[in-house]
């Protein structure tokens, strides 16, 4: 019999990876502006004006400052 609790995961996605700008900080909470202009609060070390990567809340780290390009599919 398989893994219920893996099949039960597998059903549910991976946190999408985002990247963004940091509009503001305040005691280590980052708010970041995305790509689409919505804000999302996430935990980690980056300075206003900084682009950078995040999932599931927590900044993963330095995002190269690169224009951004939106395919229609």
């Amino acid at each position: 019999m398989a893994n219920l609790l893996r099949q039960f995961r597998s059903l549910i996605p991976d946190s999408p990876l985002l990247v963004g700008d940091v509009s503001a900080v305040a005691n280590g909470i980052l708010t970041i502006e995305l790509p689409d202009g919505s804000y999302i609060t996430a935990r980690g070390a980056a300075s206003v004006g900084q682009r950078v990567f995040v999932r599931s809340g927590l900044v993963e780290g330095a995002a190269p400052t690169l224009s951004y390009l939106e395919v229609d599919v």
